[in-house]
């Protein structure tokens, strides 16, 4: 069931948002009169080169940083309006970070891991059990639940950081470079469950990316160019990775 509709207000809204730095004497303008909306169940890529603005903007729109200047509502709350506690509350409450280095603790099984977030949510010790354990299965790993990080692959270790990020049940899926740091296979995999999670669950996906051929299994492309955006281009047939996947030969070791 998708959560896009005609009325349905923006899930992310920016306007003129601007993120400057400053060091010593130097000001680095991050971003620079950024505008644009994500409606809810969209699947948006954020592209351009290194130091285009791309990991500040995915700062910003997760609520991990400010904008300098400029009007921004995640999920229809004005960010600049909210003090601390509250602005951690918003992005608890509607924001999941997928990341490309996947983030996981290193001590805590793949159940842990995924129950984390709900820790800080105040959820009893059983509805935390029952909420990882019911994701793992969802992203295909109903028995690795007690395995720790180091006896996952890289893919696993991501589909762990993907149930990680939908435990609190978000309405947006920041995902930063999450296929960067695996195989092409693997790649597509990632892929394919974000696609699913946007396309069967109704998730709004914002996923940046260098790749263009990645960027091309989503609905929508923003492009950056030295914190401006310099581009929002539409996909009328976005690649669908389910497909890419089955047309792949098999392993090599299921081929043997």
């Amino acid at each position: 069931m998708s959560r896009q509709g005609s009325a349905a207000p923006a899930i992310v809204a920016a306007e003129q948002i601007s993120k400057r730095y400053r060091t010593g004497a130097v000001e680095v303008a991050a971003l620079v009169d950024v505008s644009f909306t994500v409606a809810p169940g969209e699947f948006v890529a954020v592209m351009g080169p290194s130091g285009s603005g791309k990991s500040t903007l995915m700062n910003v729109l997760g609520c991990l940083d400010r904008p300098t200047s400029g009007r921004l509502l995640i999920g229809g709350a004005d960010v600049a309006s909210l003090d601390a506690d509250a602005l951690a509350e918003l992005r608890r409450r509607t924001v999941g970070f997928v990341f490309q280095s996947f983030n996981l603790m290193p001590r805590l099984s793949a159940r842990d891991n995924v129950a984390m977030p709900t820790v800080y949510a105040g959820l009893p010790v059983r509805e935390r059990k029952r909420r990882a354990e019911a994701l793992l299965s969802a992203v295909g790993l109903a028995d690795r639940g007690h395995h720790r990080p180091t006896e996952l692959s890289g893919g696993q270790k991501q589909r762990v950081a993907i149930a990680r990020a939908l435990v609190n049940d978000p309405k947006l899926i920041l995902a930063d470079e999450p296929t960067g740091a695996l195989d092409s296979r693997t790649g597509l995999e990632i892929l394919a469950l974000l696609q699913k999670l946007n396309r069967e669950d109704g998730r709004t996906v914002v996923l940046v990316t260098h790749d263009p051929g990645i960027a091309r299994h989503a609905g929508r492309v923003l492009r950056f160019h030295d914190g401006r955006l310099v581009a929002d281009e539409r996909t009328d047939a976005p690649l669908d990775a389910r497909t890419e996947l089955a047309a792949l030969p098999p392993p090599a070791e299921a081929a043997a």
